[in-house]
């Protein structure tokens, strides 16, 4: 299956919203999206349903503080769905909305200056339309540009993340089956490694399995960035490990691969006890993360790997409301 419509249907998708104003962009996504579409955004949108929902919740207050939205996309590819035994299709884009911050978003400050917004979006078409999508963007990381940032500098890079070394990752056309197939199995084995990891003599065994040892983790703001195998243990996986206790594996929505990428998303992906000292926080209540995580194949390992977590839903539930007051100009 080339998923060649789903394609198509995304990018006009893409093209609609690219034309969109605050007041058009309901209509510009009922071109494309089913009437009872079932949205998941990150906090404070959560969950919406239809077009219009979609539109009040984030396109609107978004386009009124954005100026200039150009979609600077770095992944584009599609699949089945694994966790429906193959069943429905799926495309996945990856990249940034770039835009003058010209008014305030969600009680961030503007800055008249270019603002790149991190997304991972995930859409399941059925019968020629989108029916389903999980939206993901790194909010933290834009009140980081604009000079408004809650936490403490963490271990791990912060700046706006390129994509792929290899710059192949927009797969608008068909690619071999095999491909994906070995993707998809890769990451499947890695999955398997993290539930094992304590049967492995210690975190450079369990990585080196899966993983090149150049590898790229392009983590979300709050974490940060890291580079090859040793870096990536000692300024995030160390910390998440020994900070965040009783973690629970929930499982995942979508998870599905084309060519050499691939990537998941779960709502929640995993529950964990705050122990203190993750992301420079106290210790906290239980609570969830909703994640998606990216990949990039080079051979038999993965080379690169983009993650987008909900902090400011995992904070919440914590009691830690990270987002700035809001006024009227916000909505």
């Amino acid at each position: 299956m080339t998923f060649q419509p789903e394609k198509t249907l995304i990018r006009a998708h893409h093209a609609a919203l690219r034309r969109a104003t605050p007041d058009s962009v309901a209509r510009a996504l009922a071109e494309h999206a089913s009437p009872d579409w079932h949205w998941r955004g990150m906090h404070p949108w959560h969950e919406q349903h239809g077009p219009e929902a979609v539109a009040a919740a984030f396109w609107h207050p978004f386009l009124r503080a954005m100026s200039r939205v150009q979609r600077r996309e770095d992944v584009f590819f599609a699949g089945r769905n694994q966790i429906d035994d193959f069943q429905s299709v799926w495309v996945v884009s990856m990249g940034h909305l770039m835009a003058l911050f010209d008014a305030p978003f969600l009680g961030i400050l503007p800055t008249r200056r270019i603002a790149m917004l991190r997304y991972a979006e995930f859409h399941r078409i059925d019968g020629g339309r989108i029916v389903e999508t999980a939206f993901f963007c790194d909010l933290l990381h834009l009140m980081r540009q604009a000079g408004q940032s809650p936490l403490p500098t963490q271990t791990g890079a912060h700046l706006v993340q390129p994509g792929p070394a290899t710059h192949d990752g927009v797969h608008d056309g068909p690619t071999p089956p095999a491909e994906g197939a070995q993707t998809l199995e890769l990451i499947c084995r890695m999955i398997g490694a993290i539930n094992d990891h304590r049967a492995y003599s210690g975190p450079e065994e369990e990585l080196a399995l899966n993983w090149h040892e150049d590898m790229c983790w392009w983590g979300p703001e709050g974490i940060g960035a890291t580079y090859t195998i040793p870096r990536y243990i000692d300024q995030h996986q160390r910390p998440f490990r020994t900070q965040l206790a009783d973690r629970a594996f929930n499982g995942h929505v979508a998870r599905l691969a084309e060519g050499s990428y691939g990537g998941f998303f779960g709502w929640p992906n995993l529950s964990l006890t705050p122990l203190g000292g993750f992301m420079g926080l106290p210790a906290g209540p239980r609570a969830d993360m909703r994640v998606v995580d990216i990949y990039r194949r080079d051979g038999d390992k993965l080379a690169e790997n983009w993650i987008f977590i909900d902090m400011l839903h995992f904070l919440n539930m914590q009691g830690l409301d990270l987002l700035p007051p809001r006024t009227a100009s916000d909505h």
